[in-house]
């Protein structure tokens, strides 16, 4: 299908930005356009203005930020999952970065755009919700962060108002002691993840402050809680991976499927990450 009528702006900073946005209640921001442009040739969505921030210069980098590791909103999946210091500090993040669709998307995609997106079948919501990620928006009022727990509202909704903007990405560094994973089920490469597993613990003798994050069994992504306990204290982490969720009924699989699935890639994910399944 073919796109409704919209009028487009380019942005030149983040208050440009902001301004264009609050322009028009109906405006979208278009970044890397992969996630928004299927929506709107499906017209899923009709805005009356597209705001590019594509080229809004300072937001596309990966920095030191001492105990954690800063991301721009720009900066694309190809160059998440290639960045020196997330592959040394924070090798769950670049990996899963690396699995996104194929090398096209790596290459246009962003990582706010895929969290301000929200869908709740992308990899890296998932992921950063597994590290309690921090993320900085930018409105009206200045720069305000969110945990990646309360930025995710539902399907494709988020904590970001009208005229706002996700501008940087803040992860932990992970430590020698920390293991982790991330795997996902999907019929073709390029497909989106009929079920996903983000898992990261630390290991000291035993498994410690795990965190087990699931894609697509739900609204937004999920923290398994009762598999993250069952994970610390030695049991089978599969066996409640689906305690709790609501997953989907579509053309990638039932509920139930989804439910098999995730009992299944949790167990596997622990597995591989180094706990003692």
């Amino acid at each position: 299908m073919i796109p409704a009528p919209f009028d487009y702006e380019v942005a030149e900073s983040v208050d440009h930005a902001r301004e264009l946005l609050a322009s028009r209640e109906d405006a979208k921001v278009l970044a890397g356009g992969h996630s928004l442009l299927p929506l709107l040739r499906l017209r899923v969505f009709r805005p009356s203005l597209l705001v590019d921030v594509g080229r809004i210069e300072g937001l596309s980098y990966v920095r030191d930020a001492g105990s954690q590791l800063a991301i721009g909103a720009l900066t694309r999946h190809h160059d998440v999952a290639t960045a020196p210091l997330l592959q040394e500090h924070n090798p769950l993040v670049s990996y899963a970065a690396g699995l996104i669709g194929d090398p096209q998307v790596r290459h246009r995609g962003t990582i706010g755009g895929s969290l301000a997106h929200a869908d709740p079948a992308s990899d890296l919501p998932a992921v950063l919700l597994a590290l309690d990620a921090e993320i900085e928006i930018a409105g009206a009022d200045g720069i305000r962060t969110h945990t990646a727990a309360d930025f995710f509202r539902g399907a494709f909704e988020t904590a970001l108002a009208p005229g706002e903007l996700v501008t940087e990405i803040r992860v932990p560094k992970l430590s020698a002691e920390h293991i982790w994973s991330y795997l996902k089920f999907h019929r073709r490469a390029q497909d989106w993840a009929t079920v996903g597993v983000a898992a990261v613990a630390r290991r000291n003798g035993g498994v410690s402050e795990p965190a087990i994050a699931l894609v697509s069994m739900g609204a937004t992504p999920l923290r398994a809680s009762d598999a993250e306990a069952a994970w610390e204290a030695g049991d089978d982490p599969g066996a409640v991976a689906d305690h709790g969720t609501d997953p989907p009924s579509d053309t990638n699989g039932s509920a139930e499927f989804r439910r098999h699935l995730a009992q299944v890639l949790v167990r596997r994910a622990t597995e591989q990450a180094g706990g003692d399944r």
